[in-house]
């Protein structure tokens, strides 16, 4: 075996199974908070105290930023903000348990890292103003939506891997 695949070894849970623990976490999620999961909120809320620390007043007379700043609450006090520390100190744990712990780009053998990187930074883009835009990201739209049975959720999960298939032609070669 050579270096690189020696380097790519990892083990991995079944995808089955995470997402039968997905759908269990989601059932729960509505169970103890009557919604279902999501984390573009937390982003949200993070990006709010930001421009509030830099600017108070611009805060205040901004029409969408003032809606989430209170006199006696920090946009950080929310529900959203702790789901997404606990994914984070979650996904700590389990790679500290699991010895994969450290930094590494993981990319085809057709690319370079910086590719990869830059391919990963505009997708994230993307993402979030996409999440922006439809005011939620895919967690909230299209599993929670679909875990209550929504429309909505069954027509958002569609166009997501609908586009990523689509997508995926035009981008196969810096994977494959």
């Amino acid at each position: 075996m050579d270096k690189s695949s020696e380097n790519n070894r990892h083990v991995y849970w079944n995808p089955y199974f995470g997402g039968f623990l997905l759908g269990l976490l989601i059932i729960f999620t509505f169970y103890m908070t009557g919604r279902g999961l999501g984390a573009s909120g937390a982003m949200k809320s993070s990006v709010v105290t930001l421009v509030d620390k830099v600017s108070h007043e611009h805060t205040i007379n901004n029409a969408y930023y003032s809606k989430f700043v209170k006199d006696d609450e920090s946009p950080m006090n929310t529900w959203l903000v702790f789901e997404s520390l606990g994914v984070l100190a979650g996904a700590f744990i389990s790679g500290s348990l699991s010895g994969r712990m450290g930094f590494r780009v993981q990319h085809s053998p057709k690319i370079t890292s910086r590719r990869r990187l830059v391919f990963a930074l505009f997708g994230g883009i993307l993402f979030g103003l996409g999440a922006q835009i439809a005011r939620g990201c895919t967690s909230g739209a299209a599993l929670s939506g679909m875990a209550v049975l929504s429309t909505g959720g069954f027509i958002t999960m569609l166009a997501i891997f609908g586009t990523a298939y689509l997508f995926a032609y035009f981008f196969r070669k810096n994977w494959i």
